[in-house]
């Protein structure tokens, strides 16, 4: 029986640690991030929903960066964990970069707050921020980066143009990730806001939407491909605890 890579047991430790978070996260306050808090307006009991998240994670989110971390290793990007790449740039280089985005996220949102009468939005409180930002870390990262830009540049650069022109490719892929990954966040921001269809939204709110989570997006992607997906986990935690955890309570 063959053995298992030390990256493929990370990958496994994630998935199985991203079910737990997402079951976890049902029982926790979610304050006036959510406007569905009362029992009564559950569609489920909180345990079935716990059950129902953990599986998702587990099959449906473990199979596409199972699909994701095999194409990854195909296109050359380094390995979850790269012998390669030092614990500096797998894990303080995350973190310094993080953070960074995350003051960008508060300074970019007290000046564009200012062009639209919705007023800041809302952050989950604590501890759910905390929990909320390790799997979205986990969660997102690999559905946008570990899945969607391995899976893309592998088709139009490894198979259809037989293995030509990896780097634009990679890029022009990581451009539509980011826009995916912007425009998946506004259907919660529309809930947040308490809006009924996307032109309620001013164009401010909107273009902080996408700038915010482009800019996280393409730092992310970058160090996916170069340090691994530790890296752009990594990334996107910190980036989320600054604005999540630390601003939310501020």
């Amino acid at each position: 029986m063959r053995k298992l890579s030390l990256s493929m047991k990370i990958y496994i430790g994630l998935i199985i640690t991203l079910a737990i978070l997402a079951a976890i996260n049902v029982f926790l306050p979610q304050g006036s991030f959510l406007p569905i808090s009362p029992e009564q307006e559950l569609p489920a009991p909180r345990a079935v929903l716990a059950l129902v998240n953990a599986a998702i994670m587990l099959i449906l989110y473990g199979g596409l960066g199972f699909i994701g971390l095999k194409l990854s290793q195909k296109l050359g990007f380094a390995e979850i964990w790269d012998s390669k790449v030092s614990n500096k740039q797998r894990f303080l280089i995350p973190v310094v970069v993080g953070i960074s985005i995350g003051v960008f996220f508060i300074l970019i949102d007290a000046i564009l707050s200012r062009f639209h009468t919705l007023g800041p939005p809302s952050h989950p409180p604590f501890p759910t921020s905390l929990v909320a930002s390790a799997a979205a870390a986990i969660g997102e990262e690999l559905i946008f980066r570990l899945f969607f830009i391995s899976f893309w540049v592998w088709l139009i650069s490894y198979v259809v143009l037989k293995k030509k022109w990896q780097n634009q490719i990679f890029w022009l892929i990581t451009a539509f990730s980011a826009l995916a990954f912007a425009l998946g966040h506004i259907s919660s921001v529309m809930l947040l806001f308490d809006l009924n269809i996307v032109n309620e939204m001013p164009l401010a709110l909107m273009s902080e939407i996408i700038l915010l989570n482009g800019v996280l997006s393409i730092f992310a992607a970058y160090y996916f491909r170069k340090f691994g997906f530790l890296a752009s986990v990594g990334i996107h935690f910190w980036t989320d605890v600054v604005w999540h955890v630390v601003w939310g309570v501020i």
